[in-house]
């Protein structure tokens, strides 16, 4: 059975915003390790058009950005929207009967699945099939945009807090 994982950065006023928070060489090759190593991601309409970035190769990348690119590429993508008419490479438009296909994809993969998006993750949280919130915070205010959490905040459990790159405190939690 598939783990779903929540993990977003975030401001520490609670808001997510990859334009606005910059990440560091040791916070992006954690991101690149954790992308290497999920079995798939699930992507609100929002983060999935942001990380859409990456399917084009640019001159100007490093190392660890190609790196980045070619793990993404390669990872099974499943893009929940209404809006979408289509999707990307190795990607999958889920449109109708979105807590179906996401039962589904629980009870068939194995491994830790991404979810990205925090309206995608509120719907996921309300059918109870989040098993790990990692909240990723930075050391900035944003007084606005979209929060972490789209709806009220579940029931939680704290098992564990550790430093991530050079300013990122990642705070894991299960639901309580």
């Amino acid at each position: 059975m598939a783990k779903f994982v929540f993990g977003m950065n975030q401001s520490l006023d609670g808001y997510v915003d990859h334009l606005e928070m910059r990440t560091g060489p040791a916070l992006f090759r954690h991101w690149l390790e954790h992308v290497r190593d999920l079995t798939g991601s699930v992507y609100g309409r929002r983060v999935y058009e942001l990380m859409r970035y990456w399917d084009d190769d640019r001159s100007e990348w490093s190392a660890d950005q190609q790196e980045f690119a070619a793990a993404w590429r390669r990872q099974p993508k499943w893009v929940v929207s209404r809006t979408l008419t289509s999707v990307g490479p190795n990607a999958a438009l889920v449109s109708d009967d979105v807590e179906a296909v996401m039962r589904d994809l629980k009870s068939q993969l194995a491994g830790e699945v991404a979810v990205s998006g925090p309206n995608l993750a509120q719907f996921l949280t309300n059918l109870g099939l989040i098993d790990e919130y990692r909240l990723y915070f930075h050391p900035v205010v944003l007084g606005r945009g979209k929060p972490y959490f789209a709806g009220p905040r579940p029931p939680l459990r704290l098992v564990s807090a550790d430093a991530v790159g050079e300013d990122t405190i990642r705070l894991t939690y299960v639901p309580a």
